[in-house]
């Protein structure tokens, strides 16, 4: 971390970052790089910086000039915590009554083929293609290949995002009792998180009985009875905005010799799913290797989304572990391994841990127990 800030890493981290990413503009035979606040200018400059009506942009030349940044005389403050003073780029502000995508432009050579980032609201997109007389394309073909492998420091963050997250799912006895409401097991949650060195909330899910057949619920008001099965998923974000996210499932009371037996398939399922991690094998394999047995076992039907996403500045991005995707693992990759049974109307159930390939296997970001947890 910079010793000056938390809120990033050090200086030459996003310097490195900066020159891969022209490398990498270069073979993809673009002249130019505008990205607006988001997970990508987090990415490159540190900068957390949010997206509002007058446009704040980072413009990255393919051509070895340094990189400038426009930006609003009064959002100045917003680089404050980034790495853009130490990297020496200009800072271009700008006040009401300026046209900063006429700025924009004057960066650029006549006829560059520009590409943003996926983030880019259109308010800012629609003028900015009218002002240099195209529509630019999307730089994802670049910033994937970047932000899909991990660095040395990214992997230390979410470590230290996943070992958080673990404190919490620890206490939950603490909150999660019958009698209480899913929304106020929530609260409760919510504060955990937090305090266990989160800089925020970013989702809790308690799914109880029934509504843990219901893979995305959130809460409700709903009174939490002896016997149910819980679902609680939850994560957010450490500094420098890299995202935990981890699933484990309990139990109010002893399960039913079903239930019990339902729940070890899906625990087999996920554990052989995260043993078939390492590099060279494709995404669609690793999610087979969770979707195959529970098939077997009579499960398919009951198994509704894919196996994982990944996971670092966002909660997802990719690579996505799901059937179809050809995607060849590669050391640095960090994702979620996430099978899970639901029976609408009656009971759910999912496990989850954060992954990141190593160079003969993965190393797991959570170390929770993974059984179903009787409390």
């Amino acid at each position: 971390m910079s010793s000056h800030t938390e809120s990033r890493f050090a200086a030459d981290v996003y310097g490195n970052r900066l020159e891969r990413v022209v490398e990498l503009m270069r073979a993809a035979h673009l002249d130019a790089l505008l990205i607006t606040p988001g997970p990508d200018l987090r990415y490159l400059i540190g900068s957390a910086a949010e997206s509002f009506e007058r446009l704040t942009c980072l413009v990255i030349p393919a051509d070895g000039a340094t990189p400038s940044v426009v930006i609003p005389k009064l959002e100045l403050a917003a680089l404050e915590g980034s790495a853009a003073g130490d990297l020496g780029l200009p800072v271009l502000d700008w006040v009401d009554g300026t046209d900063p995508y006429q700025m924009v432009k004057s960066a650029l050579h006549v006829g560059s083929r520009v590409a943003v980032t996926d983030a880019m609201p259109a308010l800012h997109l629609l003028p900015l293609a009218e002002s240099i007389s195209g529509l630019p394309v999307s730089a994802t073909p670049v910033l994937r290949e970047m932000r899909m492998i991990k660095d040395a420091a990214e992997i230390d963050a979410l470590r230290t995002a996943g070992a958080a997250i673990d404190r919490v799912h620890a206490r939950m006895g603490e909150w999660l009792r019958v009698g209480r409401t899913e929304a106020q097991v929530r609260a409760d949650i919510a504060d955990a998180i937090v305090e266990e060195g989160h800089t925020a909330a970013a989702f809790v899910i308690v799914g109880s009985g029934p509504h843990g057949a219901d893979p995305h619920h959130e809460v409700s008001q709903r009174v939490i009875e002896n016997g149910d099965v819980v679902v609680i998923d939850i994560g957010g974000p450490v500094e420098p905005g890299y995202y935990s996210d981890s699933t484990r499932t309990y139990v109010l009371g002893d399960p039913t010799p079903v239930v019990a037996a339902q729940f070890a398939e899906l625990e087999a399922a996920q554990a052989a799913s995260v043993a078939s991690v390492r590099p060279g094998v494709s995404a669609e394999s690793v999610d087979a290797a969770a979707r195959n047995p529970l098939t077997a076992a009579g499960f398919g039907p009951a198994f509704v989304h894919r196996t994982g996403h990944g996971i670092g500045l966002s909660v997802h991005e990719e690579p996505y572990i799901v059937e179809g995707n050809d995607l060849i693992l590669q050391p640095g990759m960090a994702f979620s391994i996430e099978p899970g049974i639901y029976f609408r109307g009656d009971w759910g159930a999912r496990i989850e841990d954060i992954v990141v390939v190593t160079e003969d296997g993965c190393e797991s970001m959570n170390n929770r127990p993974h059984g179903l947890t009787v409390l």
